[in-house]
């Protein structure tokens, strides 16, 4: 079984806490959840993927954009995504 992606486009300084929250929780999942944080500004790949983004924003597996982020939201989305 393939790893779940999950993307975290980190916008501002404020959004350190969701990236912190986001790899918290994939932490529990690390044989089957890969997580790649982007900062704007620094990083620009995630720009030719998903275009630009102003909000911080969490993407799974590319397809599934999350932007109204929260700790059950995340694991939600995650154990969805992991079958569970």
């Amino acid at each position: 079984m393939a790893k779940v992606q999950v993307e975290f486009i980190n916008t501002c300084p404020s959004c350190d806490e969701y990236a912190r929250m986001i790899e918290s929780v994939a932490g529990k999942f690390v044989e089957e959840v890969a997580v790649k944080i982007y900062y704007t500004g620094k990083d620009m790949d995630y720009i030719r993927k998903y275009g630009m983004v102003t909000k911080g924003t969490m993407i799974v597996n590319g397809k599934k954009k999350i932007d109204n982020i929260t700790r059950s939201i995340v694991e939600k989305a995650i154990a969805e995504e992991l079958g569970r």
